[in-house]
C-alpha cells in the first residue's frame, strides 16, 4: 500500500525526524497536532493540522484534539467495500498513523495521585492505534521507534509502499502496545484502591527440546517489558536446549554472578556441586570440578569472565579415550575467545552458552503454581550483620570473603542447605553440600561426608579450616555435635531460634565458634 497520507501524533519523538523526512520527500501530506506538530514544523516539515481534518478546533485542554467522525473514518473504512460511501462523506483515507500514548507510567513510578494519572491515560491515541490495526489491510500503524528503521528502509524499497507482511506484523505490535498500556493503567489505579494485581505479557514463544522429561513438551517465552531475559542468551554451539537446560544455566549464572574476581559454577540438578573463586581462571575451573567430580557429570559449567582456550582445555574433549574426556552438556559464559569457540565447534552436542551478565539485576522471581502466581523479591542480601555469638573466639572480620563465598554458595542450594568451603591462598572452594533434605541433620551428614572424602583424596585428615554455613538456624544441639565430629570450627548460620541458647552453649562446650548473619536464605 503506498503511503499517501500519514497521521502522527507521538508522545515519544525518539527516531520520527528521519522517517518524517522521508514522508514529506515522497510526496505524503503529514497531518499532526499539538507538540508533535511543533516539532515537524521545527524541523521545516509541512503539516496539516488536524483540526482541518475534523473541522474542530483543540479543547478541553487537549483531552479533545483526534476524536472525530472524519479522522477515525479516513482511518477505518473498508478502501474496497466502502468507497463508494467514503466519497460520498468526503473522507479522504489515512494510510499510515504514527502513535504512541502519554507516558502515565512516569507518573506512577513518582507516585502521583489521581490527578496526575487522570491527566495522563491517552484516548485519542488508543483510538487511533487501535482503529489503524483493525484494518492493517490498508492501514500502516507505528507506535514503537524501534520499528522506524525497518519501516524507512521498506518505504524506500518499495518507492514509498508497505507491504502485507509488514502491517500485519506491526498490527500484532500494536494490539500488545495498546493491551500492555491498559493493563499498566489497571494495575496503577487497583494499587491506588487497595487491590493490587499484575497483568504480565510474555511473548516471542518457542519451543524447547521437551520439558522435565522427554515426553513433556516445553516453551520458553520473554518478558515484554524486562531489559535483560534468560530468553536472549545465545546458544553459539551445541543442540537445541530443554526446559532442564534452561534452569540449570539460570542457576549457574546467579551462582556466579555478584562476587567480582574469576568465578565458577558447576550445576547439577539447580545446585552448585561446585563452586570455586580465586584470580587464575584455571585453578578457578579445577577446583570447582573437584568440589564434587562425580556429580559434575553431564553438568553445565558457568563462568562470570571471558573464557579462553587454556581454561577449557581441561576438559581435554580431544583425548583418544572417552574417559579420559569430561562430559559436560553445557558451558556458559559472557564471552568467549576465537580459540575457545574454535575448540567448541568440533563438539557437535556440547551447548555453549553466552549471556549478558546485567541479567542478574532483574529485581523479582515469580513462580506459577496450579492457577495462582507467587511473586517476591530476589534474594540479593548475604548477611544482615556478622556477629559472634560464642566464647570460643574468631577472628570473623579478617575472614569476610570466605563468609560472604560460603552465603553465596549456600543460597543457591535447595533447602534444608548445607554447605562447607574453605580458602587456600586466596581461592575459595565448595567442598561439600547437603541439599533438599527435609532433616536438616541429614543435610549436614551429607555436606560432611562429601567434604571428607574430598579432603581424604588430597591426603587431608583435618577439617580445621572447613567453614560450615547453614541456609536457616540450627534448631537442636545434635547440629553441632555432628558438625564436631568431623573437626568442624567455625559455624554460619543466621539464628532466630527459640533454642538459639541451647545451640550456642554445646557450641562452647565443644569449642566450635559460631557466627549469626540474622538472614535466612531458604531456596524452595
Amino acid at each position: 500500500m503506498k503511503i499517501k497520507r500519514a497521521l502522527i501524533s507521538v508522545t515519544d519523538k525518539t527516531g520520527l525526524l528521519p522517517l518524517a523526512q522521508l514522508l514529506e520527500k515522497s510526496g505524503c501530506e503529514i497531518i499532526s497536532s499539538g507538540g508533535t506538530a511543533k516539532f515537524l514544523q521545527e524541523h521545516n516539515i509541512a503539516v496539516t493540522e488536524i483540526s482541518k481534518i475534523t473541522g474542530n478546533p483543540e479543547a478541553f485542554s487537549g483531552r479533545m484534539k483526534t476524536i472525530s467522525f472524519q479522522v477515525e473514518s479516513a482511518i477505518l473504512f473498508d478502501r474496497e467495500r466502502d468507497k463508494i460511501e467514503a466519497e460520498a462523506l468526503d473522507i479522504e483515507p489515512i494510510d499510515l498513523v504514527v502513535c504512541n500514548l502519554y507516558q502515565y507510567e512516569k507518573y506512577v513510578n513518582q507516585n502521583s495521585g489521581y490527578d496526575s494519572l487522570i491527566e495522563n491515560i491517552d484516548i485519542g491515541g488508543q483510538t487511533m492505534i487501535r482503529a489503524a490495526a483493525k484494518n492493517f489491510k490498508y492501514v500502516t500503524v507505528l507506535c514503537n521507534p524501534d520499528d522506524y528503521p525497518d519501516v524507512i528502509n521498506e518505504l524506500k524499497i518499495n518507492d514509498g509502499g508497505i507491504s502485507y507482511n509488514t502491517r500485519k506484523k506491526l498490527m500484532a505490535s500494536a494490539f500488545n502496545y495498546t493491551a500492555d498500556y491498559e493493563s499498566g493503567i489497571a494495575m496503577a489505579f487497583d494499587k491506588l484502591n487497595g487491590d493490587e494485581s499484575i497483568r504480565l505479557l510474555f511473548n516471542k514463544g518457542k519451543e524447547l527440546r521437551y520439558g522435565e522429561n522427554p515426553h513433556q513438551n516445553a516453551m520458553v517465552f520473554r518478558e515484554n517489558k524486562t531489559n535483560n531475559s534468560l530468553f536472549d542468551i545465545e546458544v553459539l554451539n551445541g543442540i537445541e536446549l530443554s526446559y532442564n537446560n534452561m534452569l540449570d544455566i539460570n542457576a549457574g549464572i546467579e551462582a556466579v554472578i555478584g562476587l567480582g574476581s574469576k568465578m565458577c559454577a558447576i550445576i547439577k540438578h539447580n545446585n552448585p556441586c561446585g563452586l570455586a573463586w580465586g584470580e587464575d581462571a584455571v585453578k578457578v575451573l579445577n577446583l570447582a570440578w573437584n568440589g564434587d567430580n562425580i556429580s559434575a557429570f553431564g553438568g553445565i559449567a558457568a563462568f562470570n569472565f571471558k573464557v579462553d582456550y587454556q581454561t577449557v582445555s581441561f576438559f581435554n574433549f580431544e583425548a583418544p579415550e572417552k574417559q579420559d574426556r569430561k562430559f559436560i552438556e553445557i558451558i556458559a559464559a559472557p564471552e568467549f575467545s576465537d580459540e575457545a569457540l574454535q575448540y567448541f565447534n568440533k563438539q557437535k552436542k556440547l551447548r555453549v552458552i553466552q549471556f549478558n551478565p546485567e541479567l542478574v539485576k532483574n529485581k523479582n522471581d515469580l513462580k506459577y503454581v496450579n492457577g495462582a502466581l507467587l511473586i517476591q523479591t530476589k534474594d540479593d542480601k548475604l548477611y544482615e550483620k556478622l556477629e559472634l555469638v560464642t566464647k570460643t573466639f574468631f577472628d570473623y572480620k579478617s575472614k569476610i570473603d570466605l563468609i560472604s563465598f560460603g552465603l553465596n554458595a549456600v543460597r543457591h542450594v535447595k533447602s534444608n542447605a548445607i554447605v562447607t568451603v574453605r580458602e587456600m591462598n586466596g581461592y575459595y572452594q565448595l567442598l561439600g553440600i547437603g541439599a533438599g533434605q527435609p532433616n536438616r541433620l541429614n543435610s549436614i551428614s551429607l555436606a560432611l561426608e562429601k567434604t571428607a572424602a574430598n579432603l581424604r583424596a588430597e591426603g587431608i585428615k583435618n577439617m580445621g579450616n572447613v567453614m560450615l554455613v547453614s541456609d536457616a538456624f540450627l534448631p537442636f544441639e545434635d547440629n553441632v555435635e555432628l558438625t564436631s565430629k568431623y573437626g568442624i570450627k567455625v559455624i554460619v548460620q543466621p539464628g532466630g531460634s527459640i533454642r538459639d541458647s541451647k545451640v550456642i552453649d554445646k557450641c562452647n562446650q565443644l569449642g566450635i565458634s559460631m557466627i549469626f548473619t540474622g538472614t535466612r536464605h531458604f531456596k524452595h
